[in-house]
């Protein structure tokens, strides 16, 4: 649908002579006040969501030439793109909507509570506790204690924890998580686990955008002789993290129509996941930093590798504050 310009040359808003469809002092673009209502919906979704051709620009190369849009964003020619944070904010929202419903709608993040051990499973697990003879007497003594708690309530937990010994109570941090888990199943029942689980889930985009500045910190020190600025590796990140969104949100679709009992085809489904988004960081990495194959892999490798072990810190420091707060 296309757009509908005053033949004036006056900026209603600024009052500035114009040269062209927008004002060289504020930016506005001329258009036609009085306009139906289908341009008034095109241009408001084109303007919220920079739907317009940026839209078709970005996501070609983005999908297809990997690193070619960090090059002409750091080249200068950025207006036919659309901006890498506000891609990135869109993408993220995207798939974590996709993801957490095809999750859900799939069982995937339902959490069944497991039923009490019964009086004979206690005396089993009693049994073969004392029958180890690799257990000290203290440790048998503790192992046994803790079988002997039935806890239902905070107050009850803490009234049995009384009665043990000194040494082999739960220390500060032990009481801090008893009493999280008895808040949350006093707070949501059988569905304690599960909603644990989806507040989780829901602060996970919180700790990309802790990632996507590191990992970017990790590609200026990989590639410190390439002379690049931070925002450079920055701007790499981004593009890099959106493609992962947005190719992972495509998959997810894709899986969500396989039957969950198609076991061996969802694993080649993830597998083939895995293997293009690592071929994708290595092609965007050679277009970017035009380094020889060998030195790419190498640094490619540490970067993975590296960012790996700081997402699973991560992913745990998201476990603990979720518990916490």
């Amino acid at each position: 649908m296309g757009k509908h310009y005053r033949k004036e040359t006056d900026c209603l808003n600024c009052g500035a002579t114009l040269q062209g469809h927008y004002c060289h002092n504020c930016g506005q673009e001329n258009l036609e006040i009085h306009e139906s209502f289908g341009h008034m919906m095109n241009h408001a979704i084109s303007d919220y969501f920079h739907f317009d051709h940026q839209f078709i620009h970005t996501i070609r190369p983005l999908l297809f030439k990997p690193g070619f849009l960090t090059n002409e964003y750091m080249a200068g020619r950025r207006a036919k793109y659309l901006h890498p944070v506000k891609m990135y904010i869109f993408i993220s929202i995207m798939y974590f909507l996709i993801a957490f419903n095809v999750r859900e709608s799939n069982g995937i993040i339902r959490i069944q509570e497991n039923p009490p051990p019964t009086a004979a499973a206690l005396e089993k697990q009693k049994a073969m506790i004392n029958a180890d003879k690799t257990i000290d007497a203290s440790t048998k003594q503790a192992m046994l204690a803790r079988l002997a708690e039935n806890d239902t309530s905070y107050a009850q937990y803490q009234a049995n924890q009384k009665k043990l010994p000194a040494d082999i109570r739960d220390g500060f941090w032990g009481n801090l998580i008893e009493k999280r888990v008895y808040d949350y199943k006093e707070k949501y029942g059988k569905g304690a686990a599960s909603k644990f689980v989806e507040e989780v889930q829901h602060n996970i985009p919180k700790m990309m955008f802790v990632l996507l500045p590191l990992f970017a910190w990790q590609l200026k020190i990989a590639f410190s002789k390439n002379k690049k600025f931070y925002v450079e590796h920055l701007i790499f990140a981004f593009h890099y993290f959106c493609f992962s969104l947005l190719f992972l949100s495509i998959m997810a679709i894709v899986e969500a129509a396989i039957p969950s009992s198609w076991t061996s085809v969802i694993l080649s489904v993830k597998l083939v996941e895995f293997l293009v988004i690592v071929f994708y960081f290595y092609v965007a990495l050679k277009t970017v930093y035009h380094r020889s194959r060998f030195r790419t892999i190498t640094k490619m490798t540490g970067v993975l590798l590296l960012n790996f072990a700081l997402s699973l810190i991560c992913l745990g420091a998201v476990v603990i504050i979720t518990g916490l707060i």
